[in-house]
């Protein structure tokens, strides 16, 4: 199997990265270029309560949050991806299992990265044989493989 591009999304919540030492590892095997990819929420799609907050309100706090999510990401990149040979940041806004497996087919990603579970996965019973809403349609929905990271395991 041959690796040249692996795409690593994550909420920056503790339990998703808990795949960035799988992602360098085998960045670092493969000599294979990485996509840290962040899916940001469109609020826009949401319903407005009692008019507030407009669209205007709602697309600003989603550019600070990319802008934000972006920071964190580069700092990531820096401090656990050393190993990788290549290393692209994307950020997108939309439905996380969507966005990912887009991105798998436009970024011809060789293999997706990710952690069991994320940002909701804190409340989650570590024994628990489930894995996270994101993670499940990711790997149901995935033409490449996808290396599944249990975030709970010591």
């Amino acid at each position: 199997m041959k690796v040249r591009t692996i795409l690593w999304p994550t909420d920056l919540s503790k339990l998703s990265l808990k795949a960035a030492p799988h992602v360098n590892s085998l960045a670092e095997k493969y000599q294979a270029k990485v996509i840290v990819f962040y899916v940001g929420v469109d609020l826009t799609t949401m319903g407005q309560s009692y008019g507030y907050p407009n669209e205007e309100h709602l697309k600003h706090f989603q550019e600070f949050e990319l802008q934000q999510a972006k920071k964190k990401l580069e700092g990531i990149c820096q401090k656990e991806l050393k190993a990788c040979p290549l290393l692209d940041v994307r950020l997108v806004k939309g439905d996380p299992a969507t966005e990912i497996l887009k991105a798998v087919k436009k970024e011809k990603a060789d293999m997706v990265v990710l952690s069991s579970h994320g940002r909701s996965g804190a409340d989650v019973d570590a024994a628990s044989p489930e894995f996270g809403s994101v993670a499940l349609r990711v790997l149901t929905g995935s033409k490449v493989p996808v290396h599944l990271v249990n975030p709970f395991q010591k």
